[in-house]
């Protein structure tokens, strides 16, 4: 947890909500043409400033989220219509088109906020981050060839402009290829595309891109040459993230947010826009510490999620179904129906399964069928379930699961021991106990929930096939757990179905 953040005290921390997740296709509007802007002008931004900081300080919690994301909003409407209106009293300027732009782009926006489904989320988040990235790139882009001619930029702003390409550039496409993965095209396989030389490849874009934008500050070489370094980044977006597995989008989706903050900042460098600049440094921060948040949630580091290739689907860890684990117990409805109406505290671990059948709604029926018989229920939600951070508090909350049920890893495991059921529903690598002993598997020592430790395991899932990780779930063959196989949906409207019959 980031130091900046305060301590909560009761189970409703969850995971942090995907933190700066900003239009930055809006943001683009505040491109001025290079002059030091007036003091008014520095004092709104700096208003603007403060609503993206307590924006983003709510975002910490999932009770205050909501009002977080409103607040920089309403941060970024102020930064954004303060330029706006600078810009009509310094430029010759078309209000009609920015009109026109700023119709279709909300639109576009509401017509997805209505269409995607909650599983689709990840998916959205990808390409948003890839639109910021792209976004970066061309406002830097443009702002050199405006004024290559009698007011060209100065040396720390071209340099300015080389970063901006170089990471607006890798954010666009490696965004684009997370949302293939994401979303199952063959194109875009889930699992780690490595070859020999990737990394030494990698290196010599990232350095080659690195000095051309060193030259292009220097006067070395002409400003034309540009074009490499996107050529470059748009190459190094793709290598970098092709060899990324499915069972780590949660991470890159983070990383790559804070990709399109950090190049918002450079683009803000290059147009002199200090609401710009600051914005952009806020989400790559916010992004860089839920990255490193993620990493410590699964005991790795970033250089092994970047280039470790965990998730193909086999390996040296991944263990044979029937050898050395036993017979998975399957059990029915009527079953599993029986056990719930006995217990006194129930704790539901969701997972991708869950998102994947859209039956967060069926689970809030299901535990408010529990509470009204008088058992306690609480919710486990580990911060790298799901396909992006805070998926599952996103899932949760809009079927309107109360705030203090959610809870994170720390404060539910010692929870489990006095938990009559674990129920978990679709979550695989997360409550895998091979995490804590075996070696040669790609998930060791990462912390996982400890559902094993509830006296009694009901999982609900489609079959017994590993999880992103590649790796079998030793949970699924121990004597206190019992499969109950189907459509996550399907599954607890029947358990729903036998309570009410019980």
């Amino acid at each position: 947890m980031p130091a900046w953040l305060p301590p909560e005290d009761n189970c409703d921390r969850g995971d942090r909500m995907m933190q700066g997740t900003v239009g930055f296709g809006v943001s683009m509007t505040m491109a001025a043409a290079g002059d030091p802007p007036p003091p008014w002008l520095n004092l709104v931004y700096l208003l603007a400033a403060a609503l993206f900081i307590f924006g983003l300080k709510m975002l910490s919690s999932v009770k205050t989220a909501r009002r977080g994301n409103m607040v920089s909003a309403l941060g970024m409407l102020v930064a954004a219509a303060a330029t706006l209106y600078h810009l009509t009293e310094t430029s010759p300027i078309s209000l009609i088109w920015i009109a026109v732009s700023l119709l279709i782009g909300t639109g576009i926006g509401m017509f997805l906020a209505v269409r995607v489904p909650m599983t689709g989320i990840p998916q959205m988040v990808a390409l948003l981050n890839g639109f910021g990235g792209i976004a970066s790139l061309l406002v830097a882009v443009g702002n050199q060839a405006k004024r290559s001619g009698d007011d060209p930029l100065g040396g720390y702003q071209l340099a300015a402009v080389g970063l901006a390409v170089l990471i607006g550039g890798a954010t666009f496409t490696g965004s684009l290829v997370a949302f293939g993965k994401l979303q199952g095209l063959r194109i875009t396989p889930g699992r780690p595309v490595q070859f020999v030389g990737q990394k030494v490849l990698i290196m010599l874009l990232l350095a080659s891109s690195i000095l051309l934008a060193g030259l292009l500050a220097a006067g070395a070489v002409p400003a034309w040459s540009v074009v490499a370094i996107i050529v470059a980044s748009l190459a190094l977006g793709v290598l970098l993230v092709i060899g990324i597995g499915g069972a780590d989008m949660p991470v890159v989706i983070s990383l790559l947010n804070s990709y399109s903050g950090l190049a918002a900042s450079m683009a803000g460098f290059v147009l002199n826009n200090n609401a710009l600049i600051i914005t952009g440094a806020l989400v790559g921060a916010s992004g860089i510490i839920l990255t490193n948040i993620m990493c410590k949630a699964m005991n790795r580091s970033l250089l092994n999620v970047l280039f470790g290739g965990v998730g193909g689907g086999s390996g040296a860890g991944a263990t044979a179904r029937g050898k050395a684990q036993g017979t998975a117990r399957e059990m029915t409805a009527g079953d599993v129906a029986i056990q719930l109406d006995a217990a006194s505290l129930v704790i539901v671990v969701p997972g991708y399964g869950m998102a994947v059948a859209q039956a967060q709604h069926a689970v809030k029926e299901l535990a408010g069928d529990l509470e009204d018989r008088g058992i306690n229920v609480k919710y486990a939600i580990h911060p790298v379930a799901g396909r992006m951070p805070g998926h599952m508090n996103v899932l949760l909350a809009e079927a309107g699961v109360d705030y203090n049920q959610l809870c994170d890893l720390e404060t539910i495991n010692p929870e489990f021991e006095q938990a009559s059921v674990a129920l978990v529903i679709g979550a695989n690598d997360v409550t895998n106990p091979a995490a804590r002993h075996a070696e040669d598997s790609p998930i060791y020592g990462m912390p996982i929930l400890d559902v094993d430790k509830a006296r009694s395991v009901v999982v609900i899932k489609r079959s017994l096939n590993p999880g992103f990780a590649g790796v079998e779930n030793e949970l699924y063959f121990q004597p206190n757990c019992g499969m109950l196989f189907g459509d996550a949906k399907s599954a607890v409207n029947a358990l729903v179905s036998e309570l009410k019959e019980t």
